[in-house]
């Protein structure tokens, strides 16, 4: 019975060797596909890093290229601001000096129109006081109460007594604005 039960001890033994072969190609088989999977993933992902890095190396590209830009539109902007400031500074000296050429212009002026005041004064101031009144009382009240203003008040009482009562009234109040 001893060989018997050898032979079936040597059986087993087969057949469990023969199990665990099989098993053991079965795992060693799907290790291998495991591998496989992992390799195949690996390549991908280093493709999608390469490509991310790629992506990144753009980004960084636009964004020196973006700073650049606005370096230059700042320079720009800058340089256009000192133009203008010096626009500006000399539109102010320009705006100064018509300001003092207008005041002596006027002062001028003044002068000029105070001499022909004076002149025409002097012509009233000659002429007698009926034809005096005449011509003031066809004149405009306020040139005529101007050319009154500048004559001495004894010619203007003269003047103004051969003119027509209405007429004296308004330039007497004129006058006396």
């Amino acid at each position: 019975m001893n060989s018997i039960l050898q032979k079936i001890l040597v059986k087993v033994f087969l057949f469990v060797f023969s199990f665990s072969s099989v098993f053991a190609l079965e795992t060693s088989d799907r290790l291998f596909e495991c591998t496989e999977i992992f390799k195949e993933r690996k390549s991908e992902l280093l493709v999608e890093l390469e490509r991310i890095d790629e992506q990144k190396q753009s980004l960084n590209a636009l964004k020196t290229a973006t700073e650049e830009l606005l370096r230059k539109k700042e320079t720009s902007l800058n340089q256009r601001e000192e133009v203008l400031d010096s626009k500006l500074a000399e539109i102010a000296q320009k705006e100064e000096s018509i300001k003092k050429m207008l005041t002596k212009n006027e002062a001028v002026l003044k002068e000029i129109k105070e001499i022909k005041m004076s002149k025409v004064a002097q012509t009233f101031a000659k002429m007698k006081a009926a034809a005096a009144s005449k011509i003031l009382s066809d004149m405009n009240k306020e040139e005529a109460a101007g050319i009154l203003g500048s004559l001495k008040p004894k010619t203007v009482g003269q003047i103004l007594s051969k003119m027509d009562a209405k007429k004296a009234s308004e330039l007497t109040l004129i006058l006396s604005n």
